[in-house]
């Protein structure tokens, strides 16, 4: 079954608190059917006739959340120059669309692997040659599995919070003290464990501001909110049911090797993250570190939520050295400047350099795919031709 339907009622809170325009905040809505994965509830956020001209991102989110945590941080202030040139495609996984109904029992969720291959259906149906991958937590892992599946229809990878090994021994352990109360009911320790893996250490209560303890008593107090905020979304908005299924697919996952990946690679954690010692590992373990760059930001857990702008800024230099939104400038660096000339301190060690801008360029040409790179440096299938 394939829909199509504009998302008002979803956004009106957004618009009433102020958070973005009308246009910026209702996405286009499609419901895409999958060979193995079911119906996919899909959130087009840009004007998807204009892809030749902008970066196109594919997102999946984490464990708890649906497509509106990747929907906020794209509105965040940080990300209005990147989101007014590129065009994102967010997915909601089987069954957490804003207050879905329970998936029927005969429905088989998908391992991440399968749903991950099945994301194809998305771009094939929309008609797009192909995407960046921005991926947090379990939806990291989908994304990986996505790129690896279909590297020439993938021309990078941002994976936030990515693990790579099977479930560990302390997952298995942890899930086992994950009693979930029927069908609409979460229990308080399925309510901890999705906290400790979506926030880390970092919801500590820790007034200390240092290397130990890096939560000032402010800083706390807006965290706290947060994490408030995140357990009314998975008590109400998001089907306790479908979020059991979508848990049990990430405990149950094999293993994601990107060793033999050949697409670009932006792997992200926050100190504080519960993942980030397994994300590191992700890291040593891949041959070519020219292609895979690691960026552990301070004093975060959720980086989406604790370190926005940091993140909006290596989304940036990820994407200027694959030549894509190189017209958009970062604050303080004026544009003609390459992107070696950027602070040392806020730049990972991994990132190429950019485009300049040439006289003759339109911003709308010179932030199109640069596809003679991507043709050189992919080994894999080549990337289909522009029409």
């Amino acid at each position: 079954m394939t829909t199509v339907q504009q998302t008002l009622p979803i956004y009106i809170a957004y618009i009433c608190q102020g958070h973005q325009s009308f246009r910026d905040v209702v996405p286009m809505k499609y419901v895409i059917g999958t060979e193995k994965s079911g119906d996919l509830h899909v959130y087009v956020q840009g004007d998807i006739s204009q892809q030749d001209k902008r970066a196109v991102f594919l997102t999946v989110h984490d464990l708890g959340c649906n497509h509106l945590s990747f929907h906020e941080f794209v509105n965040h202030p940080s990300m209005i120059d990147i989101r007014d040139r590129s065009i994102f495609i967010h997915i909601d996984v089987p069954g957490h669309e804003e207050n879905g109904e329970a998936l029927p029992d005969s429905f088989q969720f998908p391992p991440l692997q399968t749903l991950g291959e099945d994301l194809v259906s998305v771009l094939n149906f929309l008609h797009v040659k192909y995407v960046i991958c921005l991926g947090e937590g379990a939806g990291a892992n989908v994304c990986a599995r996505f790129g690896l599946a279909h590297p020439s229809k993938v021309i990078g990878m941002i994976l936030i919070n990515c693990t790579g090994s099977p479930a560990s021994v302390i997952d298995i352990f942890k899930n086992k003290f994950v009693n979930w109360k029927g069908n609409n009911l979460i229990s308080q320790s399925a309510e901890d464990y999705l906290l400790f893996h979506k926030f880390g250490n970092s919801n500590r209560h820790d007034t200390r501001n240092g290397a130990d303890g890096q939560l000032t008593s402010e800083n706390q107090r807006d965290k706290e909110r947060v994490m408030a905020e995140f357990q009314a979304r998975i008590r109400s908005s998001i089907n306790s049911k479908n979020l059991k299924l979508y848990v049990d697919s990430f405990l149950t996952r094999n293993d994601l090797s990107l060793k033999n990946s050949t697409t670009d690679i932006l792997l992200i954690t926050g100190v504080l993250s519960s993942h980030a010692s397994v994300v590191e590992k992700l890291h040593k373990e891949m041959p070519d570190k020219n292609k895979a760059t690691l960026l552990k930001i301070e004093r975060a857990g959720d980086v989406l939520l604790d370190a926005p702008a940091k993140v909006a800024q290596a989304i940036l230099l990820f994407c200027k050295g694959l030549g894509l939104l190189t017209s958009v400038t970062m604050p303080g660096i004026d544009r003609q400047r390459t992107l070696s000339q950027s602070s040392q301190e806020e730049t990972p060690i991994g990132f190429n350099k950019g485009r300049r801008l040439s006289r003759g360029m339109s911003m709308e040409e010179y932030d199109k795919p640069n596809i003679r790179r991507l043709s050189i440096t992919q080994t894999g299938p080549p990337l289909p031709n522009k029409n």
